[in-house]
């Protein structure tokens, strides 16, 4: 079995009435890139705090590195972290940022910046060392803060929603960025953040937090595919959520049946018995749209509906429908072939959803911490 470079054991913290950290236990292995996902005040930042040192846990154990946190100062333990707001000191030259904790440590001055140079050249800022903060992007910025955190040889490297402060064409450039430089250094990862496209494409596994507690841990094709909870599933990606009660129950497939007379089938991912209230999560994607009926997948539930709205965003477009019977608003992904460029607002169309691809929860089934 992989060695767990950070082991966290039934942890709780409380502030007064309000339970933050909900017995908690998680291990990530160590060279991995680990990112904890959830709404604001689930919980997730309070657990960052215990793993740096900066809270102490009511109940429960954190062990990093095998060894045992518990009373461990944060100047002592082998971490290191990167905030959003990067905290890099602007009388400093970029080399002195990066060799500022191993000056801390006693490091002699041609030690520190043979270090400094060799770990600037290592984030792709060679040269960089004698430059002023303020003569940086906010890209090159960031390299400078985790090269900083780096050279110290962490063995994790805690991120607190570091990109949230960039535009949005930083951020997706940073986000590979980043996940290149933790395969480069090795260095476990623990990453902070509310976006799920930066959990899913950064992520080896990823916990998705959930007032105090996960809901799932897995690995992102797990999340996205087969969500363990109504959370997971609404919250990670892109969601039709319909409502209804189970009208039959075969084997793992339920055909739900919403107050207004819809059908569809959906792939049971918690225990259902027909009657009971269900709510069934379908992606954009896992739609296929045609303009005549037998144009669809044999074996589907076919639905008619007009077109609400065209969403042009290039790979990601969708189109908007309203069911016909129920007037319920669906999301449809468009295909990339351009079959659908020429869809007009009021248009009618025909729509099926996969059942296989389609995932159902019983409505009560709510929160735990489902598999993983």
């Amino acid at each position: 079995m992989q060695q767990a470079d950070l082991t966290a054991t039934s942890v709780v913290k409380r502030f007064g009435d309000h339970l933050a950290v909900d017995s908690i236990s998680f291990e990530v292995a160590r060279g991995s890139f680990f990112s904890i996902l959830g709404p604001s005040g689930c919980g997730k930042t309070t657990l960052l705090r215990m793993i740096a040192g900066f809270l102490e846990p009511d109940q429960g154990e954190i062990a990093i590195g095998g060894l045992n946190m518990r009373a461990v100062p944060p100047n002592r333990r082998p971490v290191n972290m990167v905030f959003q707001q990067l905290a890099l000191f602007p009388m400093m030259s970029v080399g002195e940022n990066v060799a500022y904790g191993l000056a801390r440590r006693g490091a002699g001055r041609a030690e520190r910046a043979a270090k400094a140079a060799a770990m600037l050249e290592r984030v792709g800022l060679a040269g960089a060392a004698d430059k002023r903060v303020d003569q940086l992007s906010g890209g090159q910025r960031q390299r400078v803060a985790i090269a900083r955190s780096l050279v110290l040889e962490p063995t994790l490297l805690l991120l607190d929603e570091p990109l949230g402060a960039l535009d949005l064409k930083l951020r997706e450039h940073m986000k590979i960025e980043l996940k290149q430089l933790q395969a480069e250094f090795g260095t476990t990862f623990v990453y902070i953040t509310h976006d799920q496209s930066e959990a899913l494409v950064l992520s080896d596994r990823v916990g998705v937090m959930n007032r105090g507690r996960f809901e799932q841990i897995g690995s992102p094709q797990d999340l996205y595919y087969r969500p363990a909870s109504a959370f997971v599933a609404g919250f990670v990606g892109d969601n039709n959520r319909i409502e209804g009660r189970a009208v039959a129950v075969d084997g793992a497939t339920v055909t739900l049946e919403t107050a207004d007379g819809w059908r569809l089938h959906a792939r049971r991912e918690t225990a259902v018995a027909a009657g009971d209230a269900v709510e069934a999560f379908v992606r954009p994607e896992a739609a296929t749209l045609a303009r005549e009926r037998a144009q669809l997948p044999p074996g589907q539930s076919v639905h008619e509906g007009v077109v609400d709205s065209l969403l042009f965003d290039g790979a990601k477009s969708a189109v908007l429908l309203r069911e016909s019977r129920s007037r319920r608003e669906i999301r449809i992904a468009l295909p990339q072939t351009g079959q659908f460029a020429d869809l007009r607002h009021g248009e009618a169309v025909f729509f099926s959803f996969d059942p296989e691809r389609a995932t159902c929860f019983a409505a009560a089934g709510r929160g735990g911490n489902g598999r993983g």
